[in-house]
């Protein structure tokens, strides 16, 4: 279900199927890494000016799922245009800043993005670039990042399926909206 906010700014409405946190699992693949499934927890929030906050969290997972360690941590800024132009100004716990530049698909809730520009402290691995693309499935985040370096051509790296944290609050208001239901349930779905 997506929720739009009364204090939304309305340029972020188009968004507005990101906000919220959202948690899951992934795999990892790069040359010259280790191949890795991973969980993941990702909050898009908003505070009513033209942005949305992002933060997002990732582990290993071992292979009965629990955490290992962590794998990724980054946070950054989202913004849209009317013309549906998204832009991301995001930093990577790497030593990695990046601007991401892409578009909000037509009639879907799918985001396409590209780096546009990367700065790397002296700290960071190698990294020249990357896409992501986004897609609201079913009512679940599903991404994938295609990654580049100097001595790697750009190619996939990393995906995952995420899905929608609900707090207790949430579900307390959605039931008092169950109140207009027939007592039988099933006339709901004819």
């Amino acid at each position: 279900m997506i929720e739009i906010p009364s204090d939304l700014n309305p340029d972020l409405v188009p968004l507005a199927f990101l906000l919220g946190t959202w948690e899951g699992a992934g795999v990892s693949d790069f040359p010259g890494s280790e191949k890795c499934n991973f969980g993941q927890s990702v909050t898009f929030s908003h505070d009513g000016r033209d942005f949305i906050e992002y933060v997002s969290h990732s582990w290993v997972l071992d292979s009965e799922g629990n955490k290992v360690r962590p794998l990724e941590s980054e946070s950054g800024y989202w913004r849209i245009d009317k013309d549906r132009k998204v832009e991301i100004v995001m930093v990577r716990d790497q030593g990695i800043v990046e601007i991401w530049y892409g578009d909000l698909a037509d009639k879907k809730p799918q985001i396409d993005l590209a780096t546009d520009a990367v700065a790397r402290t002296a700290a960071s691995s190698a990294y020249s670039g990357g896409k992501r693309l986004y897609g609201y499935v079913k009512g679940d985040l599903m991404w994938v990042g295609e990654k580049a370096t100097p001595e790697v051509p750009l190619r996939p790296y990393m995906s995952a399926h995420l899905k929608k944290v609900v707090t207790p609050e949430q579900v307390e208001s959605w039931a008092k909206d169950l109140g207009d239901l027939p007592d039988d349930g099933i006339a709901f779905f004819k």
